[in-house]
């Protein structure tokens, strides 16, 4: 099996920086595209940024200029910085990798979740 664990978020404050990380292990192949979400409460998870493996990056129009995701192929690893938070970015964050394991199928995994608290 593959699992994603992540790392970072928790209390932040306004206008400061954060930090997430996940790790992919396990049975895998390769990995094409990683990425993060985020989920309101009571609202469906949404795309924050993706990156594939080739390095193109796409975000969404909200957090556009404040976020830069990153990755490490040779370390199964895609990171999010955001930089000035807002108590609007308050969300679970999740990351997400579409995986092809050793077995030669292809799906995508979801981390466990972290909450992200940004206060004002």
């Amino acid at each position: 099996q593959v699992q994603l664990v992540e790392s970072g978020g928790g209390l932040v404050q306004a206008g400061g920086s954060l930090r997430l990380s996940c790790t992919a292990s396990g049975r895998i192949f390769s990995i094409n595209a990683m990425g993060w979400y985020r989920q309101f409460p009571g609202k469906q998870r949404e795309l924050v940024a993706r990156i594939t493996s080739g390095g193109n990056r796409n975000y969404s129009d909200s957090v556009k200029g404040r976020v830069t995701i990153s990755r490490d192929n040779a370390k199964n690893t895609v990171s999010l910085e955001m930089n000035s938070p807002k108590p609007e970015d308050t969300a679970v964050y999740y990351c997400n990798a579409d995986v092809t394991n050793t077995y030669l199928v292809q799906r995508v995994y979801w981390g466990q979740g972290t909450q992200v608290t940004v206060s004002s």
